[in-house]
């Protein structure tokens, strides 16, 4: 009879004996509190601690997105700066390019047209030639207004200095005249004692004329190129990129140059139109200087929210000078009328045409390049956040699949 090779288990619900030694092992060395160590370590080193979840330090996703781009933000604030400063150091030849930018945006569609009946250099020619005679024209016609109004501009200037006083001297303020006669005395004494600084002051001027005379000169003749073959130098320019960035800085460029002379059309309407009203206005109620007043209202709409209240302003006290309380206050009402016309109808058209920026955003900018370049910075600032911002929103959907 056979037999059975494996033996049986007698009681087939106890545990094997390979089973039973692993519970006695396991016993022993839980009643004398030690365990085996792992397999691998020496004798008398620990193992390291394994650490608990949430008991490691590590550090929070938003902080580490924080410091990613707040590295980016440093360097591209150093490049910023590095350019600012360049272009500070060298400031004429950016301000007389920004101005041949302006000119050509303003006369590149008027040499277009021209080109239709003359050859493309005669049509250049013609529409610069035409608008700087134009534009002595309106410069002798505010000289001639001026020099033909200054004997009675004197005669109503100190009688509307001497309503002033005597206005100042009742109520509400009630001024000592005594305080009126010293401040009066005290400028003739400051004008007789800086006389000399007052001269150097008006030399160096006449320095600042040659310069800005050299600046004009500068940008007429940038503005020659720019019109007749600007397209052609800046298809150049493309050329000379790596490959890889040509198509993007086409795009770039296009849509700064789309968005820079739609803003320069639509601020030249706005100073236009602000001038116009303005003019009208003071020569109604009889304002002496309506042109000249005109005509700063109209270099003061270039700086975006202030620049119209502060011409207004001074035409304001010139008409307190010359006609009163009276026709001041109707001024100042003027200020206000113009300020929502340029507010909620001019300024939405200007920036529907070039990039629609927030109010908040346009103070700011001003203000900001106020401070950094003074009266050209805050004319200048506008419109280069402008242009960056079309630049940033065309490259963003130049990266956008064609579906998206």
């Amino acid at each position: 009879m056979p037999t059975d090779p494996q033996p049986r288990n007698p009681d087939p619900g106890a545990p094997s004996a390979g089973r039973r030694h692993r519970i006695r092992t396991a016993s022993r060395q839980a009643l004398s509190g030690s365990t085996r160590p792992p397999t691998g370590n020496r004798a008398g080193r620990r193992p390291p601690p394994r650490s608990r979840p949430g008991v490691e330090l590590r550090v929070s996703p938003t902080l580490r997105t924080a410091a990613a781009y707040a590295w980016r933000i440093l360097v591209v604030g150093a490049v910023v700066y590095a350019v600012f400063s360049l272009l500070g150091r060298f400031h004429e030849i950016a301000v007389a390019v920004f101005l041949g930018m302006v000119i050509t945006a303003m006369l590149r569609p008027l040499a277009d047209r021209l080109e239709r009946v003359m050859p493309r250099p005669l049509a250049v020619a013609v529409s610069l030639l035409g608008s700087i005679v134009v534009v002595l024209g309106v410069l002798a016609l505010v000289g001639q207004a001026v020099a033909g109004e200054q004997a009675g501009l004197v005669r109503e200037f100190r009688a509307g200095f001497g309503r002033i006083e005597r206005w100042l001297e009742g109520p509400p303020l009630r001024l000592n005249p005594g305080a009126l006669n010293d401040l009066q005395s005290r400028i003739g004494e400051f004008l007789s004692s800086h006389r000399a600084t007052l001269i150097s002051t008006a030399i160096s001027g006449a320095g600042r004329v040659v310069e800005v005379l050299t600046v004009f000169a500068l940008a007429l003749f940038s503005s020659v190129f720019f019109i007749h073959s600007g397209d052609r130098q800046w298809s150049w320019f493309c050329d000379q990129l790596p490959p890889a960035a040509r198509e993007r800085v086409s795009i770039g460029g296009s849509a700064a140059w789309r968005t820079f002379t739609g803003y320069t059309r639509g601020i030249v309407l706005v100073a236009g139109t602000n001038a116009i009203l303005v003019g009208v206005a003071l020569f109604v109620l009889g304002v002496p200087l309506a042109v000249p007043l005109a005509l700063l209202e109209f270099f003061a709409a270039f700086i975006p929210l202030i620049g119209s209240p502060i011409a207004l302003a001074v035409a304001a006290v010139v008409a307190l000078a010359a006609k009163g309380p009276l026709v001041a206050a109707l001024v100042v009402a003027l200020i206000v009328v113009i300020g929502q016309i340029e507010g909620h109808v001019l300024h939405p058209i200007v920036m529907s045409w070039a990039v629609q920026l927030h109010p908040v955003v346009v103070a700011l900018t001003v203000i900001g390049g106020a401070i950094a370049a003074g009266v050209v910075g805050a004319v200048v600032a506008v419109p280069l956040v402008s242009v960056l911002w079309s630049v940033h929103q065309a490259l963003r959907k130049a990266r956008e699949p064609a579906g998206g």
